[in-house]
């Protein structure tokens, strides 16, 4: 469980296959092996870890829904830490399970903010609720418009500043993690109409 609340942005030092080694030092302090590290959105477990880096093994699978595939060497990822009993949960309840990739469709400022909009395929979109949460490259963000094929999100400075996400570029592959409860919701309801 994490919180979408990014604590630092490492860098991909390779990917070979299914291991990914990343650079990182602030997410080392208090990290031990087995722990789960949420890598751009997606929770994957330390397989070994020096003074400045981390190992993760990557399954198939999360190549397939997620922008892991897409790093190599030098590559900026947003890292954070799971949730201990004891934090506070200033983001909002993020899993780290990415469902799919959307599109980045543009960065657009506006006063301090700056608007980033994602294009994403209906079947996920139906979970993204106005001024209801999102987790992008495994960011908590707030929904702040939807049409019938994007979503758009306000980003602060300070998300600007400790994130990756203003440095992607339109086109980019984004990591998506919808809403759960909305999800839970959907079951329940059609697991009532069916009886």
């Amino acid at each position: 469980m994490f919180t979408g609340i990014i604590e630092e942005v490492g860098t991909v030092r390779s990917r070979q296959g299914g291991e990914l080694v990343i650079g990182c030092t602030t997410i080392i302090e208090g990290s031990r092996l087995g722990d789960s590290i949420a890598v751009n959105g997606v929770d994957l477990t330390i397989r070994a870890m020096d003074a400045d880096s981390m190992t993760f093994d990557v399954m198939p699978e999360t190549f397939r829904r997620s922008n892991l595939v897409e790093l190599a060497p030098g590559s900026e990822v947003n890292l954070e830490r799971s949730v201990r009993p004891s934090d506070r949960l200033s983001g909002h309840m993020v899993r780290g399970v990415v469902e799919t990739t959307c599109t980045l469709d543009s960065l657009t400022p506006e006063s301090d903010a700056i608007i980033a909009r994602y294009r994403v395929a209906p079947e996920y979109l139906r979970y993204i609720a106005m001024k209801g949460p999102v987790c992008v490259d495994g960011a908590s963000l707030t929904v702040m418009a939807k049409d019938a094929e994007s979503f758009s999100v306000s980003l602060v400075q300070y998300t600007q500043e400790h994130t990756n996400l203003t440095r992607r570029r339109p086109g980019d592959s984004i990591n998506l993690e919808t809403d759960i409860i909305a999800r839970y919701v959907e079951q329940i309801l059609e697991a009532r109409a069916a009886t």
